[in-house]
């Protein structure tokens, strides 16, 4: 049995949440748990400024992008009477990088976090990975999905434009769902399995390679294949691609990424569930993006020049970025998530309102 069903049979999931205080002295918790226990206990958060176990140049780039758990009380008093948007990126950010990127799985302590700060706040999780995929890793029914860098986007029903409407596709569940399907590059499906087989076939000469199909774009991960086979790896791929004049190549942390040439990113997955949303055109909007990957940057750079909200990067190395504001590693955002839903029971007792 997992630990939420364990959680759920004891009927005590709402006091798991409502344990992890925080002291006046910005303390951060620690959850332990075992089979038959759960433990939660409080440790001093890092406020960036722990110079003495840093590294020099990584303390010189907290100085330009500071802990966003440092900066809570200074950032919250920004949004002040505001609605409150939470974007995440999953992998690298809500759960740890690993070498099989199925296995990327998600801990019942983050999604503890998440679900407690979605009942509270809008939260959406935009992702490289297939939507599906995505919900399967996070299994969570309060939260807004986006996948394939937000070419697969599951939003509630507001039309909005004559070119949006068109790519629209409204649910029928059976149960009333208002939610509807954005999926701008579905014109692309048949060619996009057609590049999977030619690369599936193509590189199995090359021991490690991972071949993702997430839908709407392919990943080609080698965090897995040897050093010396990345150079061979790269021109396979290139040579795959250049025959597909509307397709491109991106990459990110130890994976080549191949997606359709339209004008889409996470930057824009971002404005379209603003829009949403209702709060495309609201200056009384927080918004937080929290992502570690590059292509999160698109949705950083959305964020700082429509001035509605702040970007925060998910690093432990000191990074180029367009981020304002940083936490080190997946256990700094489940402790920021759980500042936010604290933050929100003490100013008030209302839940989530859209």
């Amino acid at each position: 049995m997992g630990l939420s069903e364990r959680i759920g049979a004891i009927q005590h999931s709402m006091d798991f949440i409502s344990k992890a205080r925080f002291d006046e002295n910005d303390d951060r918790v620690c959850i332990s748990m075992t089979e038959n226990h759960c433990d939660i206990q409080p440790t001093r958060e890092s406020d960036g400024n722990d110079n003495g176990t840093l590294d020099p140049e990584y303390t010189s780039w907290l100085k330009k992008h500071p802990s966003a758990l440092g900066m809570f009380e200074q950032i919250m008093a920004s949004g002040k009477g505001k609605k409150i948007i939470v974007f995440l990126d999953y992998d690298g950010t809500l759960s740890p990088i690993v070498d099989d990127p199925d296995r990327a799985f998600m801990s019942e302590v983050m999604r503890a976090a998440v679900r407690e700060v979605a009942k509270y706040f809008p939260t959406a999780i935009i992702s490289g990975r297939s939507r599906e995929k995505v919900f399967k890793f996070v299994q969570l029914t309060g939260v807004f999905y986006a996948g394939s860098h937000g070419m697969d986007i599951m939003a509630p029903v507001l039309p909005l434009t004559a070119s949006d409407v068109k790519h629209q596709t409204r649910i029928d569940d059976k149960q009333g769902s208002d939610d509807v399907l954005f999926q701008p590059a579905k014109e692309f499906l048949p060619t996009i399995q057609e590049i999977i087989e030619e690369l599936e076939e193509k590189t199995k000469c090359i021991h490690g390679v991972i071949i993702e199909n997430n839908r709407f774009c392919i990943s080609v991960h080698f965090r897995r294949v040897r050093e010396e086979d990345y150079s061979e790896l790269e021109e396979l791929v290139k040579s795959i691609v250049k025959d597909y004049p509307r397709f491109h190549l991106t990459r990110g942390r130890k994976v080549i990424e191949i997606r359709p040439s339209i004008k889409w990113d996470k930057g824009y997955a971002l404005e379209y569930m603003l829009d949403t949303l209702g709060y495309g055109n609201s200056n009384n909007v927080l918004a937080f993006y929290i992502g570690d990957d590059r292509t999160d940057e698109d949705a950083f750079k959305v964020l700082r020049v429509k001035k509605r909200g702040y970007p925060i990067i998910v690093s432990s190395i000191p990074k180029e970025t367009s981020a304002v504001y940083s936490l080190r590693d997946p256990s700094e955002v489940m402790s920021f998530l759980l500042h936010l839903a604290r933050w929100r029971k003490n100013s008030s007792s209302s839940k989530i309102v859209i």
